[in-house]
């Protein structure tokens, strides 16, 4: 924890508190506290601890201009003087007398998401959630336009937000609590590093975190000011931050790059590549040809009405907007039933949040009655829907005698 200047700064004599590797040669911050007004005054800058208990940095002797200070600190017990205390995780916190976390850096990121930490979204608190925020530049700390976090409107999927404007989308969370990505520094498999990705849901909030491997080294999510979410590992050997995945990817994975009923193919080999669901067919012939893909696809036979049955498609990322309904649906049936008997309902999801979920709602019924728009095949992947999409030609009542 100290004080820096980034490099290729804009902003001269800029001067930041923050955290960063102690044992890793390249400056790599993955906190920064007054991101959005840097000191300075070079000659004298100091943290101080109050009794309030407050951190405040402050730009000039005692009683100087305050540049930044802690905020939502909970209230001290005890008699005895607060303490602040950088963890060997990366996390700063406050502590009372009797060692209760009173604040902590972890619940306010920056850029960087270290193992650890929470991204969350609290029930208590409609319409926010924590997010990671770019820096502005290569030099500049500042706030920049992309973010990371949870979906506050729905509280089951993850976002990349430009803005506004939404980049990319996890599919809507399924139900695990934990699965498991391999990651390789190097072509052998001696060098590989397991995240383990967890999801946990209370009364008060859900949350994701991660884990490492053990023996793995400094490895961490990043939001670049470029707009690319990394997961990065430091190589001491090449002295070099290793790039082992990063979000959006594939190209089709970005939002609605493959148009209305139009599906990125991840499993399809060697490139995933833009689809088109059975039944339907590219609106524009000519530009789907030549990799124009935003036209997307229409049905190649209109629908009737609620005479049509529905095709089940395994294995998908469900498709955006939404919409939840009957708050603990318990079954399949009930959620197909749901939509069939809505003549405008073209799609419906189904699943078994199961032990995910310790408040009452433990299934979850999406429905759909726009178009689908960002939906992507991703295998037998944890995260998976089976999507059942209304369509001219199958069955109603042979479907219906299936459930």
């Amino acid at each position: 924890l100290g004080f820096f200047s980034p490099s290729n700064s804009s902003i001269p004599a800029g001067l930041y508190l923050g955290i960063w590797y102690n044992d890793v040669p390249e400056l790599t911050t993955v906190w920064v506290a007054n991101r959005e007004t840097p000191a300075t005054n070079t000659t004298t800058l100091m943290l101080s601890l109050t009794n309030t208990p407050n951190l405040v940095l402050s730009d000039g002797d005692v009683g100087g201009r305050a540049v930044w200070m802690t905020t939502n600190v909970a209230t001290v017990l005890g008699s005895s003087p607060p303490v602040a205390v950088l963890l060997n995780n990366g996390n700063l916190v406050i502590r009372s007398s009797n060692g209760t976390t009173l604040w902590q850096s972890f619940d306010h990121p920056t850029d960087t998401f270290l193992p650890g930490m929470k991204l969350r979204i609290q029930y208590n608190k409609p319409g926010t959630s924590d997010r990671l925020v770019s820096w502005k530049g290569p030099g500049d700390p500042s706030p920049g336009s992309f973010s990371y976090g949870g979906d506050p409107i729905t509280f089951l999927q993850v976002i990349l937000w430009d803005g506004e404007r939404r980049v990319s989308r996890s599919g809507p969370w399924t139900g695990y609590l934990v699965k498991s990505e391999r990651r390789y520094q190097q072509a052998n498999a001696s060098a590989d590093i397991i995240i383990y990705l967890a999801v946990v849901d209370s009364d008060e909030e859900i949350y994701i975190t991660y884990s490492l491997s053990d023996g793995a080294p400094h490895t961490r999510y990043v939001l670049t000011y470029f707009g690319e979410y990394l997961v990065q590992s430091w190589n001491s050997k090449t002295s070099t931050w290793l790039v082992l995945g990063k979000w959006p990817s594939p190209e089709c994975n970005r939002y609605g790059y493959c148009g209305a009923y139009g599906y990125c193919d991840e499993t399809a080999a060697p490139t995933p590549t833009c689809k088109c669901f059975d039944g339907f067919k590219p609106a524009n012939t000519v530009e789907w040809t030549n990799g124009r893909f935003s036209a997307g696809c229409r049905r190649k036979e209109p629908l009737q009405g609620c005479t049509d049955g529905f095709l089940a498609l395994p294995r998908m990322k469900s498709p955006d907007r939404f919409s939840i309904v009957g708050g603990g649906t318990s079954t399949f049936e009930e959620c197909a039933a749901e939509c069939n008997r809505n003549c405008s309902c073209v799609a419906y999801a189904y699943a078994n949040l199961g032990s995910g979920r310790s408040r009452g709602d433990v299934t979850r019924c999406l429905v759909w009655s726009g178009d689908l728009v960002d939906t992507g095949k991703i295998g037998e992947e944890l995260g998976s829907d089976t999507l059942n999409v209304r369509l001219v030609g199958v069955d109603v009542k042979e479907q219906r005698g299936m459930l």
